[in-house]
């Protein structure tokens, strides 16, 4: 059977992590992306951190334990998704390393495709975007164990794409983000 390489294209599913701190813009270029993807024809899902957090793994704290098995969980149904030909965006900060690699390993054993995206932008700029007041809350002793400043944050050592958000806007980030899924035949 001969398939037009425009179908499987768009029938293509992936897996697209985009992990960085909280606040560094992973959910807005998510969706920017997504809409992208959406008007060129693909099944695009997002797995927003923080929903998932409500729906999905409510009861979870936030020690590394709880942490991994968020991102676990997370993980599951990005494969399973990406592996019915959607392309799954998942903007979570995922902190650990070997939380993300074995989500990236999961995916590989199913033969289905995983990208990482490190949304590298520094806490400094991060805690004055502060879209939730997380960092404020920190800096006023209403919260500990924040991703980056009092809780460890495992930057990615070898990303398939880095970006500086506060170097770029929400539209070229995207733009990045598509750049690399067209170079991998999906999109």
């Amino acid at each position: 059977m001969t398939t037009n390489p425009q179908e499987t294209d768009v029938t293509s599913g992936a897996t697209v992590w985009l992990t960085g701190l909280p606040s560094a813009g992973k959910t807005t270029i998510a969706y920017e992306l997504a809409g992208r993807l959406r008007a060129e024809g693909h099944r695009v899902e997002v797995l927003d951190g923080d929903e998932i957090r409500e729906f999905i793994s409510a009861g979870l704290g936030f020690s590394r334990e709880d942490r991994h098995t968020n991102v676990q969980r997370i993980g599951f149904v990005a494969q399973l998704l990406a592996r019915n030909g959607v392309k799954v965006l998942v903007p979570v900060i995922a902190p650990y390393a070997d939380s993300r690699d074995a989500v990236r390993k999961r995916h590989e054993a199913n033969g289905t495709t995983y990208l990482e995206v490190h949304v590298a932008t520094p806490v400094e700029v991060c805690s004055v975007r502060d879209v939730k007041g997380l960092y404020a809350k920190q800096a006023a002793g209403e919260l500990s164990g924040l991703t980056g400043v009092d809780d460890p944050y495992e930057e990615p050592e070898a990303p398939d794409l880095r970006i500086e958000s506060q170097n770029q806007t929400v539209q070229e980030s995207a733009a990045s983000v598509n750049a690399l899924l067209t170079e991998r035949g999906l999109a």
